[in-house]
């Protein structure tokens, strides 16, 4: 078996060598599981976690409240791009903002948004050693 067949079996998941329902625990969690609109609405908040630069501005946000114009420079990005990826993650209810005079500062929504990256990063830095 070649090294590119080893990783591909490794990658599988491990299965039962017999098909065996545990049907007192299956019932258990079943009885236990989320109603499908939440999960629907787990899902999405993950999906908006899914693109690069939005965690960038979550983690910069995560350190203190920002302009736009705050964000365009750290991530050296253009004003109109950071404002497309604000849009999407207040739509997503993980940020928040307010206007003072000419400017709008951001912020992470709620402890749930801090936890959750704070949680992420922790979790990639373990991959990664």
């Amino acid at each position: 078996m070649n090294t590119e067949e080893n990783k591909a079996l490794e990658a599988e998941a491990e299965c039962c060598e017999s098909f065996q329902v545990h049907s007192d625990m299956v019932e258990a969690v079943r009885c236990h599981m989320p109603e499908d609109e939440l999960l629907d609405s787990i899902s999405d908040t993950f999906k908006v976690f899914g693109d690069k630069t939005r965690i960038k501005i979550l983690y910069v946000l995560h350190t203190c409240e920002l302009c736009v114009c705050d964000i365009a420079q750290l991530l050296d990005m253009n004003q109109s791009a950071i404002s497309h990826q604000l849009r999407v993650l207040k739509q997503a209810k993980l940020i928040k903002s307010r206007r003072e005079g000419k400017s709008v500062f951001y912020s992470l929504d709620d402890s749930h948004v801090r936890m959750i990256l704070s949680m992420g990063m922790e979790h990639a830095k373990e991959q990664i050693l």
